[in-house]
């Protein structure tokens, strides 16, 4: 199992999560977070400046790994715009997983 942390802007989680739905991932966790870099400028009045707090959504997916590719691919595109800022994709191990419910263990309990 593989979990994978997606950082993408606020303006594509709508793209992104009808995408997930119809390739059949249809749970995961979100946040609302606030980045911090440097590629964005903003201007005002004709005076550029950097913008230093970036608000962005973290999406948080378990996935079976047979699963990895086709949700990687999925939210690369579904979330890409093309423009610096478009966001990351961190992906860990899970060595384990249990649903509360049923008590299943393993791949089981991300059904």
């Amino acid at each position: 199992m593989k979990r994978i942390d997606a950082i993408i802007r606020i303006s594509k989680f709508g793209d992104v999560m009808n995408a997930l739905r119809e390739i059949g991932i249809d749970f995961f966790s979100c946040w609302d977070l606030t980045g911090v870099g440097d590629e964005i400028k903003e201007s005002c009045h004709g005076i550029v400046s950097e913008a230093t707090f970036i608000p962005r959504e973290l999406l948080t997916i378990v996935v079976k790994d047979l699963n990895l590719k086709k949700t990687i691919d999925c939210i690369r595109q579904s979330a890409k715009t093309g423009v610096a800022g478009d966001g990351r994709i961190f992906v860990t191990e899970i060595s384990e997983s249990y649903k509360i419910r049923d008590e299943d263990e393993g791949n089981e309990s991300l059904i």
